[in-house]
């Protein structure tokens, strides 16, 4: 897909149009338009000083993530949307710095590990789902958040739990969303030194704790794997980049899984005809008994798959994954020079008719034989990024919401509140469906 240097076009001629009223609703729809309309390749002006450079599509996604990787900084792309705030983590490092990183974490992330963490995952679901029905009503956006941050914090970290898991969830949340921030009363500079940096320091106290904990008395969770890991040279991670490194996993750890989870469900209760070959693929696997469900079962379930990878495409929590351009490359017939920010759009990419029949419909089946939609065009699908810098925790991801939807599909019955407003909201990087989704919950009669 790389043009050659005699009849690629200057970067001024990439066509550019105006951001739309309500992009917030509309933004892959429309970015999908774009890309049919101009090519994979086009700028959004989102301000008269905020212009941003699109691809879209899978060679466009395989550019980026692989055959042309070497053009792109994930520091240039996402520290400046994330801060400072969270330190160095494997989201924003390059090169060989990141390998080295990635190397010495791998191993907690290994399919094979993940036999460590499905126990933790299931008392953490069956816990704060129990009193569900009792309850009568829940947000499934609120519900998931405390899940997997509960699961991500013992996990990755080993806090079982209570007060002090409840508080760094509080902490994160301040600093992802500052929910506290009043323009009207300050600005964004004062909020950040007045506030978030109060926050950040708190918040570091608590992990520099367990580092300190962990290098005492070591341990087999991820932190205690971390500081015990040792790179090809023999060099050990230091505590401020230790600290980065979970602060990064911690928001990476909870907040896509939080997304993906309340999207499947409630795509689940709202279609009753799937999620009966969901149920009766339960009972093959599971039987009529209340055990959990073993990692084979997991991996057995292809309909669940199925239903989360639509769950994926149809509202993936990075919609438009940021890079910043280090070095000049050729794409779509187009020169486009170093210093160039552009974001890779997964949401538009999942919403072309060009790969996917009807990609509005909710369609599992497009994934299973002898459709195979995902496979027919590699990197189409991309809710986990991919190439050689694949989400580290895809596997992880995957075996948490399984097994928080086949638990909640064996014990309960959701049924979505009336008259709600229930979107997939963008900013120009993630997308949520912010005011969440309320259900009424009733026990399941097996």
């Amino acid at each position: 897909m790389t043009a050659s240097t005699t009849t690629a076009a200057p970067f001024e001629a990439v066509p550019t149009v105006g951001i739309i009223d309500g992009y917030e609703r509309e933004l892959p729809r429309w970015l999908a338009s774009l890309a049919l309309e101009h090519g994979p390749l086009f700028r959004v002006a989102w301000r008269d000083d905020f212009v941003m450079t699109y691809l879209v599509g899978p060679e466009a996604n395989r550019f980026v993530l692989h055959t042309g990787r070497e053009h792109f900084s994930h520091d240039l792309g996402w520290t400046p949307i994330i801060g400072e705030i969270l330190g160095k983590g494997l989201l924003n490092m390059d090169g060989p710095e990141h390998d080295r990183h990635r190397k010495m974490l791998n191993p907690a992330f290994t399919v094979a590990y993940m036999a460590r963490y499905l126990p933790i995952m299931q008392r953490v679901i069956a816990a704060r789902t129990r009193e569900w029905a009792a309850r009568g009503e829940v947000n499934l956006l609120e519900e998931t958040r405390k899940i997997t941050f509960d699961v991500a914090a013992e996990a990755l970290v080993g806090l079982d739990g209570g007060a002090e898991v409840d508080r760094m969830r509080e902490l994160f949340y301040s600093l992802l969303y500052a929910p506290d921030f009043d323009s009207d009363t300050m600005t964004w500079q004062e909020y950040h030194e007045r506030r978030q940096v109060a926050v950040r320091d708190e918040l570091g106290g608590l992990l520099l704790r367990l580092i300190a904990e962990r290098r005492r008395r070591p341990t087999d969770d991820t932190l205690g794997m971390m500081v015990a890991a040792r790179d090809d040279d023999g060099r050990a991670l230091g505590d401020v980049q230790i600290l980065a490194h979970v602060n990064i996993l911690l928001v990476a750890g909870h907040e896509t899984s939080t997304t993906m989870s309340a999207w499947l469900l409630y795509l689940l209760a709202i279609h009753p005809e799937y999620r009966a070959r969901v149920h009766a693929e339960l009972d093959r696997l599971l039987g009529d008994g209340d055990a959990p469900a073993s990692l084979d079962a997991i991996k057995a379930m292809k309909v669940l798959a199925n239903a989360l990878s639509e769950a994926g495409r149809l509202y993936p929590p990075v919609g438009n994954a940021p890079r910043g351009v280090v070095s000049p490359f050729e794409f779509a017939g187009y020169r486009v020079p170093a210093g160039t920010r552009v974001r890779y759009s997964i949401a538009a990419g999942h919403w072309l008719p060009t790969i996917w029949r009807d990609p509005g419909v909710f369609d599992p089946d497009r994934f299973a034989p002898p459709r195979e939609e995902d496979k027919k065009h590699p990197y189409a699908l991309v809710p986990f990024g991919g190439g050689p810098r694949i989400c580290i925790g895809v596997n992880f991801a995957q075996v948490e919401i399984k097994a928080l939807a086949a638990h909640v599909l064996r014990h309960y019955a959701l049924e979505p509140l009336p008259g709600q407003d229930i979107a997939h909201l963008y900013d120009p990087t993630m997308a949520a469906p912010w005011q969440g989704i309320r259900v009424r919950v009733a026990e399941r009669g097996r």
